[in-house]
């Protein structure tokens, strides 16, 4: 699953490096966003055919949803049911996006039952394009409220020293297909969410308390050093800091 990641990019990079031709969202940097949460979305306009960077509420909320109570529970998807499940196979045939992110937490359960929070990024140190479904939904009074959802899959070698399942990191050459830049049949599209390769993952160790909603700042990053980790899980920190 995918429970908490952080972007801290400045979006204007995000725009050159996705391609997008909307005016840059002015969006705040996160070490700590969580389910509920606005983060930034790449998709493709339903008017223009453009892709825009827009932020989106984390949760995705089906347009037939009587109210928005439930939406933390849809937080990701499954790559092997979301084709089938009412909640999201209508926004994977028509509102697929990517969510940038510049990495993710996951915690790995020791077998003493304790848990050790674990930063997974890009070993590149570039930003992930991460496989997202989006939705709008019509509140009773009128308003809209546009939604996303984090698409997971198996995962690969390394991720699974932390956990069994990881979002989908899609790489620049199926960016098209994936946005319906391009057109594909729906089982082409189920065939690019997979693990990422091993070796493309830098993952380390970091303090604990980025499970508090509340914690946030650019610590949450660094390597803890109280944790001894597994030799595979004790990568250094990539370099984020640069532009997209």
């Amino acid at each position: 699953m995918c429970g908490r990641f952080f972007l801290q990019r400045d979006p204007a990079g995000l725009a050159r490096y996705f391609e997008t031709r909307n005016p840059t969202p002015n969006h705040p940097a996160s070490w700590n966003v969580a389910p509920t949460q606005d983060s930034l979305v790449v998709r493709r306009h339903p008017e223009t055919g453009q892709r825009h960077l827009d932020p989106l509420r984390w949760g995705l909320v089906p347009r037939w949803a009587k109210d928005a109570k439930d939406a933390a529970k849809l937080m990701n998807a499954r790559a092997d049911t979301l084709a089938e499940k009412p909640s999201f196979r209508d926004a994977f045939a028509k509102r697929r996006c990517l969510v940038p992110m510049d990495g993710f937490y996951e915690w790995r359960k020791d077998e003493a039952g304790g848990k050790q929070a674990y930063a997974v990024a890009l070993a590149s140190g570039a930003p992930m394009a991460v496989a997202g479904l989006w939705e709008g939904w019509k509140a009773p009074d009128g308003t809209w409220l546009r939604s996303f959802t984090v698409i997971t899959t198996d995962a690969n070698e390394k991720q699974a020293l932390v956990h069994h399942r990881m979002p989908v990191i899609l790489p620049p050459e199926v960016w098209d297909a994936w946005l319906g830049e391009e057109e594909h049949p729906p089982e082409d599209l189920l065939e690019l969410l997979v693990p990422s390769p091993a070796e493309e993952l830098a993952i380390w160790p970091v303090d604990n308390r980025v499970g508090r909603v509340g914690e946030n700042d650019a610590r949450l990053l660094a390597r803890d050093p109280l944790a001894m980790p597994p030799r595979e899980l004790d990568d250094p920190p990539p370099d984020l800091t640069g532009d997209a």
